[in-house]
């Protein structure tokens, strides 16, 4: 079930950056891993911030690892 949860807050977190930074959207599959690496940055960076946020709490630290992750590539592409 763990599984389930974590492509679904992938698939919404990844959908919402995609979104907020303009990059239009990658797919499901697309959106779904910028949302699970866009978690895994959001919890290093944010972790301590949200204890015990819940799925909201979850889905605004995906996202926010994920609008990280879409600025940076954006300008890794650029170079």
């Amino acid at each position: 079930m763990e599984i389930v949860w974590l492509l679904l807050v992938g698939l919404i977190a990844g959908w919402l950056a995609g979104m907020l930074v303009g990059a239009g959207g990658y797919g499901v599959i697309g959106d779904i891993v910028v949302g699970i690496l866009g978690a895994l940055i959001g919890g290093w960076l944010f972790g301590g911030m949200w204890p015990g946020g819940g799925l909201l709490g979850s889905i605004l630290v995906a996202t926010l690892g994920a609008i990280i992750l879409l600025v940076v590539l954006r300008l890794v592409r650029r170079v």
